[in-house]
């Protein structure tokens, strides 16, 4: 795995990779089960978010104060900041009809 932005983040980045990585890969089976209801996916999903929230949360809140404060520090949040004025994230378009697949028969 990459190392962080700043030193001094990367054990934390490292722990926050390993513990999203196994909640992951455990979210990934069962959610792609074909035998399940968009309700039953729905209730797993949000059962998930909170497993999430549960094991890794506070890492991934401690990363990223670690690598905000790495942003202030090395001035790079005014840059940022200027980025998204410049260029600020917008909605993308609906797709055309060209870019939707084919209707099966």
């Amino acid at each position: 795995m990459a190392h962080s932005l700043a030193e001094e983040c990367t054990p934390l980045k490292k722990q926050y990779d390993a513990c999203f990585n196994a909640w992951f890969e455990g979210y990934l089976e069962p959610a792609v089960s074909a035998s399940s209801t968009p309700d039953q996916r729905a209730a797993f999903a949000r059962q998930q978010a909170a497993e999430y929230d549960a094991r890794c949360g506070k890492l991934w809140a401690q990363y990223r104060e670690c690598v905000q404060k790495a942003v202030k520090d090395r001035g790079l949040d005014v840059l940022l900041d200027q980025a998204r004025t410049e260029n600020p994230l917008r909605d993308p378009p609906p797709p055309s009809p060209d870019d939707l697949p084919p209707a099966s028969s």
